[in-house]
């Protein structure tokens, strides 16, 4: 773990080689996209994924790097929401998750 972004390459089973995905956790925004803007250097595509309250840290990168980063240069081609069940002491509960995946265009 990276200062609170977990690198992880995708299985071999994964269509698109060049793609990396990014599990974020809650932290500075610039820090986390300055992280990440490393791995858009060496990967065409990164897949940002978070759940529960990194959700906002998540979304905010994606637009530091899309908007401001690499603008022009960058998209988000796919955002995904869904939810997981979470067995907590209080018994079962829905954790939001996202997954944003940004692809280089030049």
């Amino acid at each position: 773990m990276l200062s609170g972004v977990e690198k992880v390459q995708l299985d071999s089973n994964n269509p698109n080689p060049d793609a990396k995905v990014i599990i974020i956790h809650q932290q500075a925004v610039m820090e986390c996209a300055l992280n990440i803007l490393s791995d858009l250097v060496r990967y065409k595509t990164v897949i940002l994924k978070a759940k529960g309250e990194s959700i906002p840290t998540a979304v905010s990168v994606a637009n530091v790097l899309t908007e401001n980063m690499l603008k022009g240069n960058s998209k988000i081609v796919d955002i995904s929401v869904d939810s997981e069940n979470f067995d907590g002491k209080y018994g079962s509960t829905l954790i939001s998750t996202i997954g944003i995946t940004i692809t280089k265009t030049n």
